[in-house]
């Protein structure tokens, strides 16, 4: 809404062009909520996960907020940095692996927990498929067996060697507690370092036709390249079994118990910020991909565009395939700014 002033004095035409120019004004402020607002963002250091945060800073730009250099760290420290006002949001924060870094960073108190960014979000283990038929290998149980452990045994050990994920990560957290609850400690060995290393060789072993064994999440390129129901097959758990001890949660993936909880993605808000900027709430309670689009952008990392400029140009191209659902978030974003100011 446009408010003016003008007195008895002035010109007809002179009190036209002030209305004009105040009105002006006030709707680059509504276009722009987050005018003069600087907004920090946390992301995590695995540089597969920053296609989607450089979508959210696309739309907040749009907003007009002033997006200041992103905190990259792990993922619990990144939790904290929101919890503690570091930072001012991440869209980078898994709802079930993460909720014991989101409960020590102040849970509900420090932080609003928005939007669905990533949804049906898959971990687990997979095993060849070759391998898995010739051998009836159904459940990662099944490797109890040392026949069928040392077909996965890459260094003499009698033990099959699995491709896990980096400590810090948080599905660590539950390869080792599930390691022990299905007792499998003495059967298989948990290889850990440079996760995308690792799986290089992992691949190179496939494609050499040897067994292999290592966890996953999808989305991310190596389901691109190892997939699944023609390359490779889940491991199902024989019962789930979580840290914490909250088995009530969803882990059963197309009949398959997968051990780990089907999950999404989604946006954590500092909680003092999200109270004085409705507009980049409502944004990153929005926007959304889709699992397949940024496995196709992850794969293209993998093949090399993996600079952070490449990775830009693949956020431009992806925003531009979908402006129209783009715009609609933007759009609802500065209604829920002007509705808030009213």
């Amino acid at each position: 809404m446009c408010e003016f002033k003008f007195t008895r004095r002035l010109l007809q035409g002179a009190s036209a062009v002030a209305f004009s120019v105040f009105c002006l004004g006030a709707s680059a402020s509504a276009d722009t909520p987050g005018e003069g607002v600087k907004i920090t963002p946390a992301f995590p250091s695995v540089d597969e996960e920053r296609f989607r945060g450089e979508v959210a800073l696309a739309g907040l730009r749009e907003l007009g907020y002033k997006v200041q250099t992103p905190k990259e760290t792990e993922y619990a420290t990144m939790v904290l940095a929101v919890g503690f006002g570091d930072a001012d949001f991440t869209v980078n924060a898994w709802d079930k692996l993460h909720a014991a870094f989101y409960e020590k960073a102040g849970g509900d108190e420090n932080m609003v927990k928005t939007g669905n960014v990533l949804p049906g979000v898959l971990q687990g283990y997979l095993i060849d498929k070759k391998t898995a038929d010739q051998y009836n290998i159904k459940y990662i149980t099944d490797l109890k067996k040392p026949e069928i452990a040392k077909l996965f045994d890459t260094d003499g050990d009698g033990k099959a060697d699995m491709t896990g994920c980096n400590p810090g990560w948080g599905c660590e957290l539950v390869i080792e507690h599930q390691m022990k609850a299905y007792d499998l400690e003495k059967s298989i060995h948990v290889n850990q370092g440079s996760y995308f290393a690792l799986m290089a060789d992992t691949i190179t072993r496939f494609k050499e036709g040897k067994p292999v064994l290592y966890y996953t999440w999808v989305p991310q390129w190596v389901a691109g390249v190892l997939v699944e129901g023609r390359d490779v097959v889940w491991l199902q758990v024989p019962r789930t079994e979580l840290p914490g001890g909250d088995n009530t949660v969803n882990t059963t993936y197309e009949g398959k118990n997968l051990g780990f909880a089907i999950d999404r993605v989604e946006a954590l808000v500092n909680r003092d910020f999200a109270e004085k900027n409705p507009a980049a709430v409502k944004f990153l309670s929005l926007m959304q991909i889709p699992a397949a689009d940024e496995s196709a952008q992850n794969l293209k990392m993998q093949q090399g565009e993996k600079t952070l400029a490449d990775i830009q140009r693949h956020t431009k191209e992806w925003i531009a395939a979908h402006q129209q659902q783009f715009d609609s978030w933007v759009a609802a974003a500065r209604a829920a700014a002007t509705q808030a100011s009213n």
